[in-house]
């Protein structure tokens, strides 16, 4: 690889890193209502009233997305609800 192409390599990596993402919730036939609304309050910062309606909007449309950021903010927060059983992505 040149110089150029590892310069441009970084710069497109620092791109994608710095990009804006949103963290989505999907839906699945597992989960309860409440278990959902208390990792949306306790990872996401969500009010209750926010995580209620980001739960139905999941319910309803198969999906939500849950909170904006750089990829940097929103993968632990993935990893975390992840690990509490939920489904998510970063797109």
């Amino acid at each position: 690889m040149t110089m150029k192409e590892k310069t441009q390599f970084s710069e497109l990596h620092d791109e994608l890193l710095l990009a804006n993402r949103d963290l989505v919730l999907h839906n699945d036939d597992v989960n309860t209502f409440d278990h959902v609304i208390d990792c949306l309050i306790d990872v996401c910062s969500h009010e209750p009233e926010q995580a209620e309606q980001c739960a139905w909007i999941v319910h309803l449309k198969g999906k939500c997305g849950v909170k904006s950021g750089m990829f940097a903010e929103l993968e632990p927060m993935k990893t975390e609800l992840l690990n509490r059983g939920l489904t998510v992505t970063i797109d």
